[in-house]
């Protein structure tokens, strides 16, 4: 467990803010895109819009499976161990 002073404070909410690692599925081809943010709901619009380079060619997106995290590092870390396994069976035990 990390130390209250590792974790931000959200403005919005008063509490602790979590990191969220999501993974998106594209609504029109078979793709994925695995990632991290501290506002799921803003950076899905975001995808979604086409400000995203590596995701406009593949709007509209919707998310499939998320975990959330106290610290940014342990969002970073579960992010890299996913893409580790992005199209093997333990990606796909994720996402089925």
């Amino acid at each position: 467990m990390s130390s209250q002073s590792e974790i931000p404070l959200c403005g919005k909410c008063g509490g602790f803010m979590l990191y969220t690692v999501y993974i998106l599925k594209s609504m029109v081809r078979d793709r994925f895109y695995i990632c991290h943010t501290a506002d799921l709901d803003k950076r899905l619009k975001e995808h979604n819009a086409g400000r995203t380079k590596s995701t406009k060619a593949y709007v509209p997106w919707k998310v499939i499976y998320t975990e959330n995290y106290e610290t940014k590092s342990q969002a970073v870390r579960r992010e890299f161990e996913i893409k580790s396994y992005k199209s093997g069976i333990k990606f796909y035990s994720l996402v089925s």
